[in-house]
């Protein structure tokens, strides 16, 4: 099983937010009693640094994650951009096994139907229980924000399949 982490922001202090430390808490969560478990934490340096995914992979170690599990991805500086780069990261493995999606529950849909679109069947993890305590109204307002994202992400990769770039 793969487990594929999706970033958020890191605070200036180099800190996780609290979106990405739900996201990985997620993800160790759906890995719970599957010792063969991989995660791939997505996303490179954004306002502040280090990378968002070296970040989570801190956590994950903090957690007690082999770093043996673990394959950064850095590349990616938005959902599109860390979809690609994770297609090419699973076309390259041996034989990743089952897919899961960890992100926030306003934002499996767009990354489930984008890594669809590149071939990857993934399932997703349980959304992070404390997206719920996060007030209704930032929760509408990045629910809101995924209706435009999704058909426009989802045409550029169409685009690139159609011209041969995927």
């Amino acid at each position: 099983m793969t487990i594929l982490i999706f970033g958020a922001a890191v605070t200036p202090n180099g800190e996780p937010s609290g979106t990405l430390r739900r996201r990985v808490e997620a993800a160790i969560d759906a890995a719970r009693g599957m010792e063969s478990a991989n995660f791939i934490p997505t996303g490179a340096v954004g306002r502040h640094g280090p990378s968002e995914a070296s970040v989570m992979a801190r956590l994950l170690m903090e957690s007690g994650v082999s770093p043996d599990r673990i394959r950064l991805e850095e590349t990616g500086t938005d959902t599109l951009s860390s979809v690609l780069a994770i297609r090419r990261m699973l076309r390259e493995s041996p034989e990743p096994g089952p897919v899961m999606v960890a992100t926030s529950s306003w934002h499996v849909l767009r990354c489930r139907l984008l890594l669809c679109l590149c071939g990857i069947a993934a399932h997703p993890c349980p959304a992070p229980a404390a997206d719920h305590t996060i007030p209704w109204l930032k929760r509408l307002y990045w629910r809101l924000r995924e209706v435009p994202a999704i058909p426009y992400d989802a045409a550029l990769i169409l685009w690139r399949r159609m011209i041969g770039h995927l």
